[in-house]
């Protein structure tokens, strides 16, 4: 911290005040420290400048908001989701949610180039926040004519050219400024595509002179030059050589501003957000050791404060009229439907971001701009917005799991949109590890008339299974054995219609052919066997299904509702066992997810099914038992008890899991589950007496991008043994 070039000698009446905000990321959230102080001093700000974070938070401070509302505003702003553009699960389409939650990683595909995405980050969430702050100010194109005149800096990265951003929309300019290459996408103003203005002027002091300030107040949250110790890795390297230029251009930059306020800020970094409250301190604590110097300049202003500004956030806005631009491959009306949007109608600020959300979830589009203008004569705003549709329509999609059931296992997917029509999907996943599988589909979205989808899946995995999975009674007494060493193959077909009732409500159609193989070699016929087929017959269905869902997160959901309906009827068999008659399944779940605090949350499921019919068929029957999220068939989870260990024709079956988050991300599990399983039990009352079978759980889970990390010790009093299960990873 120091001053130069200013003395109390030197000042003269009223006056004109500059202030001169650095980038510096998280760490930037200093600058609001030094916003309090300066604002509790009593000083005039006539002018304010930044680059970056300092962008954003100087854009607030012009707009009208003083030092300590800008505090409580990013009291309540999650970082992680406005930096990753983390978009609810509910903007996300059924489709686009099963991708979603089984990719760790997905990377543009084209001409058989594999190449890295433009940036970690959109941007739209931040776009969106800084939209709706601002709000009161949108009618206000030239920036010298806001509460407090401001300008900011980027960089125009085809040209290297600083590029000063005076007018126009104020969301978009300080998006633009704070676009730091490769965490957030550029920002296309004006036909230019801008990123980080720190990348060129970092601390824009002389433009800001220019603009006849008598004295500038300077915050600076730059890195200083990292030590020899410090310097361990290639990151720390680069960013050293990165700051170079930065930290030679400050040392001629610091003695021209006259008041110069250097935060202790090197304990944090640019992506330090968990820590914000203590960068604020820390700014604050470095404007008050200046405040002898700034003192001085608030006794040399005459109409010291700003005209108060009372704002008022809306909930709501009325929408008057709607433009749109950039719209080449999709349709007015495909927009607007995705945004939910009417001309001549009031919204609220929450339903119009689930629009947003709505649009951005397809992945069509790259970016969303948009303006609110005042409407001329008339209460409300007009929508202008500028989409640019996505270039890339080929993505590789990779991933890595592992389970007690499938093993090891990596994923690695090819999804092409727009194959034969806009509005197509195709996606074919190949699973490579212990169990080779794949996942192929292709869907036709046409959203809430009748989708048309095809898919093709093969399934496979070795596992002891219990013997009464797949013997009949008489021959688990004569063999003696508990356990059977069964491989099982599935290979299904499906052709399906489904329609979407509401944006979590979707109903379905279809027919299905599926080719089902169960072997062991543990027990066999004849000494002349090298394997016993239990089942070897294809089976044609028709089907029917109803999903409701409105739970937040598919893994750790704390609020939200699910309702999972499967009606399948069985019309044909080839008939491997002779034994084959006409029969149907049917099966629901139910489940309830309700917070009680930030970090504490219950989830009651309950589930059940019968099968309908006199089939003797055994192989398509319910069989609980182990833990998963992606069971095919009929079969079901269930703690306590290892994978497909309780068989029966009928079951009910219910869990209550609480999950403490014990700090971000990082969960402990408690979990029950009790029910009955066996044939008929509907027929014979037996589904609602005490259970016959419970479970108990408790685990550690870690949310990760890979997915869920997770170790759960279970055990169930009627065996008195325990199990542990062990998942890595998203679930496919």
């Amino acid at each position: 911290m120091g001053v130069k070039g200013f003395t109390q000698d030197t000042i003269q009446d009223n006056l004109k005040v500059g202030l001169v905000l650095s980038g510096g990321g998280a760490k930037g959230l200093a600058h609001i420290g030094a916003l309090k102080v300066i604002d509790s001093l009593g000083i005039r700000i006539d002018y304010i400048t930044g680059t970056s974070m300092g962008a954003i938070v100087g854009s607030l401070y012009a707009s009208g908001y003083s030092g300590k509302q800008i505090d409580s505003i990013f009291n309540e702003i999650d970082f992680d989701d406005i930096i990753s553009d983390n978009l609810p699960r509910a903007a996300k389409t059924f489709y686009e949610r099963e991708n979603y939650e089984k990719y760790a990683l997905t990377l543009p595909f084209d001409n058989f180039k594999v190449a890295l995405p433009s940036a970690l980050s959109r941007g739209q969430n931040t776009f969106n926040l800084l939209s709706r702050l601002t709000l009161h100010v949108s009618h206000i194109e030239d920036f010298s004519k806001l509460p407090t005149p401001f300008f900011c800096i980027a960089t125009n990265v085809e040209t290297g050219q600083e590029v000063i951003l005076d007018h126009g929309s104020l969301a978009q300019a300080v998006s633009a400024s704070g676009a730091f290459p490769s965490l957030f996408q550029p920002v296309i103003i004006n036909d230019q595509i801008l990123i980080d203005g720190g990348v060129v002027n970092n601390y824009p002091i002389d433009e800001l002179r220019a603009k006849g300030v008598d004295v500038i107040i300077g915050v600076d949250v730059q890195d200083d030059l990292a030590s020899r110790k410090d310097l361990s890795s290639a990151p720390d390297i680069l960013l050293q050589i990165n700051n170079f230029r930065t930290i030679k251009d400050m040392k001629i930059k610091s003695i021209k501003t006259d008041v110069y306020i250097k935060p202790d800020i090197k304990d944090f970094n640019v992506i330090s957000f968990s820590e914000g409250r203590k960068i604020i301190d820390r700014g604050e604590v470095a404007a008050i050791n200046m405040s002898q110097m700034l003192k001085a300049v608030s006794l040399k202003q005459a109409n010291k404060l700003r005209t108060p500004i009372k704002i008022i956030p809306k909930d709501s806005i009325r929408i008057n009229a709607i433009y749109v631009e950039g719209l080449e491959k999709y349709t007015r009306s495909y927009v607007m439907a995705k945004l939910k949007l009417k001309s001549n109608k009031k919204i609220s600020y929450n339903a119009f971001n689930r629009g947003i959300n709505n649009l951005v979830a397809t992945n069509n589009f790259d970016s969303f701009l948009y303006e609110f203008k005042p409407t001329q004569y008339t209460e409300g705003y007009n929508l202008h917005a500028t989409l640019k549709e996505a270039s890339k329509t080929t993505f590789l999609k990779l991933g890595v799991h592992y389970d007690d059931l499938y093993k090891s296992a990596a994923i690695l997917n090819i999804t092409k949109k727009q194959l034969f029509i806009k509005n197509d999907v195709m996606s074919l996943d190949l699973i490579l590890g212990d169990n080779i599988r794949y996942d192929f589909e292709y869907y036709i979205d046409k959203g809430f008339h009748w989708s048309i989808g095809l898919r093709s899946k093969f399934n496979q995995f070795h596992k002891n299974v219990a013997a009464e999975a797949l013997l009949t009674p008489e021959e688990v007494i004569t063999s003696g054995v508990n356990k059977i060493d069964a491989e099982l193959d599935d290979f299904t077909n499906q052709f399906y219609l489904q329609t979407l009732l509401s944006d979590d409500f979707a109903f379905s159609l279809g027919a299905e052919l599926k080719h089902l193989r169960i072997s062991s070699e543990t027990i066999l016929n004849n000494t002349n066997q090298n394997s016993r087929v239990f089942e070897n017959s294809d089976y044609f269905s028709l089907f029917g299904g109803v999903k409701f869902d409105t739970y937040n997160n598919k893994y750790f959901p704390d609020h939200g509702f699910l309702f999972d309906g499967d009606f399948h009827v069985y019309l044909y068999s080839s008939d491997f066992n002779n034994d084959f008659s006409e029969f149907s399944i049917a099966k629901a779940t139910i489940g309830y997810s309700q917070s009680f605090s930030n970090r504490f949350s219950a989830n009651l499921t309950t589930q059940g099914g019968f099968k309908i019919g006199e089939n003797e068929t055994p192989y398509l029957d319910f069989v609980l038992g182990g833990y998963g999220n992606n069971f095919i068939n009929n079969f079901t989870s269930f703690y306590g008890y290892d994978f497909i260990s309780l068989p029966g024709n009928s079951f009910v079956k219910a869990t209550l899991t609480l999950d403490y988050e014990i700090f971000k991300k990082h969960h402990i599990i408690l979990a029950g589950n009790f029910a009955n399983v066996e044939d008929d039990i509907f027929n014979t009352g037996e589904w609602f007496t005490v259970p016959d079978y419970s479970g108990y759980a408790i685990g550690y889970s870690l949310d990760t991008f890979l997915g869920p990390i997770e170790a759960k010790y279970t055990w169930s009093p009627e065996t008195s043994e325990s199990i542990w299960f062990f998942n890595l990873g998203f679930w496919f």
